[in-house]
């Protein structure tokens, strides 16, 4: 196994025959999203993806919980979450201070995002309790796991807040309407046992080891199938869900017509007349700096 070379605050990532495996590691403080957290998750997350190597993601915690949600040093001290600053000592004007309150928001909203953007699948297990962000994160994942004792809280509004950073948007797409809304109005917990029968899990464990071992498992199922085949399905996937059949259909069309080349599809036959498992090459690494 081999580990990510990048050092983290929030996080510990390994990765192992093309799984990588993030996981939550401040339990002593239930795993809340400090300012460190919101720059790390989307460097980690982009790093894994842009190498070309990673097929599958897995995203667990450690501790009782998953995680708190946002921790209250983001509310009091926004300017951790930004490296740069006016070094002016005049008093910024007032319409300038809400579109840097705007601009906070969407840079939070991107290290969820990047999930869904990532080119590999992503899979959320889920211990304890999944709390305000935690929703937000999990959300923005391809498939969610959880154990018996988990929960979900769309805690802002329990704290007179409007959710901002992807519940919303995504939870209404996930589970029914209703439920929802009904959530993100009351704050109430979501039982495990709700959220499988509401669709946002597709399997309840009875403890985090069990989770673990399932839900690594079916990473590395996605892991044995062709990395640009399972790209391609998570691409179409994403954009169905925000546009008409007929659109996704012209873009699957088109997808394909710079995509589809056989020799993934030759390597699965020769394999089966060989009995042998299918070897595919890894995604090419994406460079963002020349």
């Amino acid at each position: 196994m081999a580990n990510s070379p990048q050092q983290h605050t929030c996080f510990e990532v390994d990765l192992d025959n093309g799984v990588a495996h993030l996981q939550l590691s401040r339990p002593e403080a239930k795993n809340s999203m400090i300012p460190e957290f919101w720059s790390e998750l989307p460097a980690a997350v982009n790093e894994l993806s842009d190498s070309g190597e990673v097929r599958a993601l897995v995203i667990s915690s450690t501790g009782r919980h998953f995680t708190a949600g946002m921790d209250l040093s983001v509310f009091t001290q926004p300017d951790s979450l930004f490296s740069g600053g006016s070094e002016s000592s005049e008093a910024p004007e007032f319409g300038r201070v809400r579109a840097e309150t705007r601009n906070l928001a969407m840079t939070l909203q991107e290290s969820f995002s990047c999930l869904e953007k990532a080119r590999m699948p992503v899979l959320a297990a889920v211990q304890g309790g999944c709390v305000g962000g935690g929703v937000d994160m999990v959300c923005a994942a391809d498939m969610r796991y959880c154990t018996a004792d988990a929960f979900f809280c769309i805690q802002e509004i329990n704290i007179a807040l409007t959710a901002d950073l992807g519940t919303l948007q995504r939870l209404p797409r996930i589970i029914p309407d209703g439920l929802a809304r009904e959530l993100a109005y009351t704050g109430r917990r979501l039982t495990a046992d709700e959220a499988k029968a509401a669709g946002l899990v597709n399997q309840v464990y009875p403890d985090q080891d069990a989770m673990l071992e399932g839900v690594l498992g079916v990473a590395r199922e996605i892991a044995a199938r062709s990395p640009l085949a399972i790209w391609g399905s998570k691409e179409m996937l994403n954009y169905t869900r925000d546009h008409s059949v007929a659109d996704g259909l012209n873009y699957v069309a088109t997808w394909q017509s710079g995509m589809f080349h056989p020799d993934d599809m030759a390597e699965v036959f020769a394999a089966r007349s060989e009995g042998r498992d299918p070897v595919f090459q890894n995604l090419l690494p994406i460079r963002r700096t020349l």
